[in-house]
């Protein structure tokens, strides 16, 4: 299957006036037009290419390197506006359209903003739009682990802090009052994720959380927190084939790494269990 908004290895099978014809192994075929065939390419040759969608509404296949592909975020470059939307610089020849409906402020051409792509279902093209909040999740999930490292990229200002996009799939928040200096849109930093708010939303830090390292043992057990409502009724009178049989630990190691939660204020270790703190 050809797959649009992303790059792939296809083979060249014939050439045509308007270009190669590549093929994928199940024969599905896509343009590689003229401009982009250099000398040293030849039939059967598999080559690596990014696949989008023509002004016609057409599979073509380049050689160019976007800034991004479908499902990531990037900073891009406003360079036309019309009564359709926005038009944005990302790498390849076609412009990346954001219609004023994905538009989370009215873009303005020369401004730069953090877009966020996906292929839309009616049309098969790829759109742009600043609505991130739309598209990524607003809640942890088990690929959330408190006080593991992520990729951040900043992508709006509000008054208490900046949100963020995490690994570009989840919305988070940094708080102004945990950093030094101010972040710029579209920045990429390394940080940490937060004890999970009641709400489950995802907060996260430009430091480390906690003094120390969680080993995976403690991220096992933060996690078993998060998808049981921030408690379990587990601690250290718990019987031993009890948490083996939860955590797959024994209670030596248990107890190990929940006191080191627990020093790290991650924790409360209570007569009814342990609880998740939120900050």
């Amino acid at each position: 299957m050809i797959k649009i908004g992303e790059y792939q290895s296809l083979t060249i099978v014939r050439e045509m006036l308007q270009g190669f014809y590549l093929e994928d192994d199940d024969e599905n075929e896509v343009l590689f037009p003229t401009k982009y065939i250099t000398p040293d390419m030849a039939i059967d040759d598999r080559i690596k290419v990014f696949v989008y969608c023509d002004s016609s509404g057409r599979e073509v296949a380049t050689t160019e390197k976007p800034l991004f592909t479908v499902g990531q975020c990037a900073l891009l470059e406003v360079v036309q506006v019309n009564d359709s939307g926005a038009f944005c610089e990302w790498g390849i020849t076609k412009e990346l359209f954001i219609p004023y409906s994905n538009q989370d402020e009215k873009l303005v051409k020369g401004n730069k903003y953090v877009v966020y792509m996906y292929l839309d279902d009616v049309t098969e093209r790829l759109v742009g739009t600043t609505k991130l909040d739309v598209f990524l999740k607003k809640f942890a999930d088990d690929n959330i682990t408190v006080g593991s490292s992520v990729n951040i990229r900043v992508f709006n200002e509000l008054d208490k802090g900046y949100k963020v996009v995490i690994n570009d799939a989840y919305v988070a928040m940094i708080y102004k009052n945990e950093i030094k200096e101010p972040l710029r849109i579209g920045q990429l930093i390394t940080g940490y994720i937060k004890p999970l708010r009641p709400d489950n939303k995802i907060d996260v830090s430009i430091n480390p959380v906690g003094h120390q390292h969680i080993e995976p043992q403690a991220q096992l057990i933060l996690s078993k927190l998060k998808s049981n409502g921030g408690h379990l009724p587990y601690n250290d009178k718990s019987k031993p084939e009890d948490i083996k049989a939860v955590f797959g630990i024994s209670k030596k190691l248990f107890k190990k790494c929940t006191g080191n939660l627990y020093k790290q204020r991650l924790i409360a270790i209570k007569d009814d269990g342990i609880h998740l703190l939120q900050s």
